[in-house]
């Protein structure tokens, strides 16, 4: 996969997570939780693929 392409659909994917904690904080309840934990992963996956090159 180019590289240009990857970096447009992880900065994609960073945004939607980011969405997904900051209105998953706005809900106090179960929903809320399950938001901001997606969010969660989804962020940490995308800290793992960077790291993972640089290994």
């Amino acid at each position: 996969m180019n590289n240009v392409i990857r970096n447009i659909i992880m900065a994609i994917v960073f945004i939607v997570c980011l969405a997904l904690v900051l209105v998953g904080q706005k809900n106090i309840s179960a929903t809320g939780l399950v938001m901001e934990l997606a969010g969660l992963v989804g962020l940490l996956t995308l800290l793992f693929i960077y790291n993972h090159k640089y290994q």
